[in-house]
């Protein structure tokens, strides 16, 4: 299968061109340059094709452009790491739907596209597809503003669409100012203590690697389609991950727990359904 993907070398991205490389899959990756691709080690066994979705070419069929893939993986969206900048809802919103809207216009029949758990809001406890999603922050606002985009446009055009809800991550590539990248970097120095809030928020936290794989493996069935978390099941503390980090680097940093207050725009215990997530990855096997 010929995949296009965007967002290669992003915190997910990295890792899921790996995955369908190992899966045998021709992979196009684009990026508004080579720069941080060609560092890869999977440069060289993908087609790069240079675009910068910001810039969009409304003129140009860009399904041709990109080799006709039979399928999108679509990581790309810039300034995650602000989730309550209006540049999302201002700027990146409507780039993503242009880029996506001319390769659907012009015949792609298969895309695969990163939600994020920031749809739900604030909504507590378990949370299922079936939640009307209720975002309080921009970037939460951006993204599902752009599913229902692309609903909309299944009235006039047959695509299947994979709408992956990505939770909490750690693991290599992960933004220098995350709290686990911070940790990592405090550790290293050997530093005597690391400011961190409360600790107390339940999240649902999957290695980078492991949703990376998981991803791929969705993508590639279309027994299940629509809205499907990607995410572990589990609830965990922030404050025990962290623990579990400074035992995995053997470190005895002091913790200065409650130095940042929690964020307002975070509910304090959420954590994914993974009921549709596992129908879809058996039908793999079925």
């Amino acid at each position: 299968m010929h995949c296009l993907v965007t967002g290669a070398t992003g915190f997910v991205g990295r890792h899921l061109v790996a995955e369908l490389l190992n899966g045998g899959h021709r992979v196009t990756v684009t990026a508004p340059s080579t720069g941080r691709a060609a560092g890869f080690s999977w440069f060289s066994n993908v087609t790069f094709v240079e675009y910068t979705i910001s810039e969009p070419r409304i003129n140009q069929d860009l399904y041709r452009f990109f080799g006709e893939p039979d399928t999108l993986i679509h990581l790309a969206w810039p300034d995650v790491s602000r989730p309550l900048s209006a540049v999302h809802t201002r700027q990146h919103l409507f780039a993503q739907y242009a880029f996506l809207e001319n390769l659907i216009q012009n015949g792609l029949t298969d895309l695969t596209i990163a939600g994020s758990c920031f749809e739900y809001g604030l909504a507590s406890g378990l949370l299922d597809e079936r939640i009307v999603p209720d975002p309080t922050t921009p970037y939460g606002i951006a993204k599902d503003s752009l599913r229902k985009f692309l609903e909309v446009l299944l009235a006039d055009f047959s695509f299947t669409l994979r709408w992956i809800r990505l939770f909490y991550m750690y693991g290599e590539g992960q933004h220098p100012n995350s709290l686990f990248s911070q940790l990592e970097t405090a550790i290293q120095r050997n530093e005597p203590s690391f400011n961190m809030s409360g600790g107390e928020q339940l999240r649902d936290y999957l290695p980078v690697q492991e949703a990376a794989r998981i991803f791929c493996q969705l993508a590639s069935q279309s027994q299940v389609t629509g809205i499907i978390n990607c995410c572990s099941g589990q609830p965990i503390s922030v404050r025990q991950l962290v623990d579990e980090h400074l035992q995995r680097f053997q470190s005895a940093m002091v913790l200065n727990v409650g130095h940042y207050p929690y964020r307002s725009f975070e509910p304090m215990a959420s954590w994914g359904a993974v009921d549709k997530m596992h129908r879809a990855l058996a039908s793999l096997h079925g």
